[in-house]
């Protein structure tokens, strides 16, 4: 597959509605020196590198991590998340990515306890059932969150991978509703059936 080409998009110049004069006609007509932008040289579009593309895709991605983060502490004193945000970008498409927001332990429905972390991402996707994390990529949507079982990686380079003992491929939840997102993760980290009940009725 073809690598992606992103330009910016800001240094476009959108065509005018006057028709365009040459500078040097307007020159002899008027003796000014046009210093409209409609009359400099077509500029070329600005390429952006991938670097430079998956550097903005993280900013947009930590902040709304950040933003997230203070919705689900903002909700009850006895519920908190600890803070670990870090973000990823897709290698051959640095637009799109994913960030982990927090993870935490609970014991969920037949499950003793269960290890989970909770992740954005700016697209929609299925979660894969071997090493492609995402399957089926859908940017009909503009986020996703969702939240997987994880377990220490024994045989990967990555600290942490999915436990996919835990319903079978490891997905606890997953949904572009942002409200229903949050309302998850609160119901993960409830401690006793109460406050589930108090969680289930918003």
């Amino acid at each position: 597959m073809a690598r992606l080409r992103y330009f910016d998009a800001k240094e476009v110049i959108r065509p005018q509605e006057r028709p365009l004069v040459a500078a040097h006609s307007e020159f002899l007509r008027t003796g000014r020196i046009p210093r409209d932008r409609r009359h400099w040289l077509a500029e070329e579009r600005r390429y952006l590198t991938h670097d430079e593309v998956a550097a903005k895709t993280g900013r947009k991605l930590q902040a709304a991590g950040e933003k997230t983060h203070q919705h689900i502490n903002g909700f009850h004193h006895s519920i908190q998340f600890p803070k670990m945000i870090f973000h990823r970008t897709l290698e051959d498409s640095p637009h799109l990515g994913y960030c982990h927001v927090t993870a935490a332990r609970t014991k969920f429905a037949r499950y003793e306890e269960v290890s989970w972390a909770f992740y954005i991402a700016n697209f929609y996707s299925e979660i894969g059932d071997n090493d492609n994390f995402f399957e089926r990529i859908d940017v009909g949507y503009s986020r996703m969150y969702f939240a997987v079982a994880i377990k220490p990686g024994e045989e990967s380079s990555e600290k942490m991978t999915i436990d996919r003992s835990v319903r079978g491929n490891g997905l606890l939840f997953r949904t572009h509703d942002p409200q229903a997102a949050i309302r998850n993760i609160l119901l993960l980290g409830a401690r006793n059936e109460q406050l589930r009940e108090i969680i289930r009725q918003l």
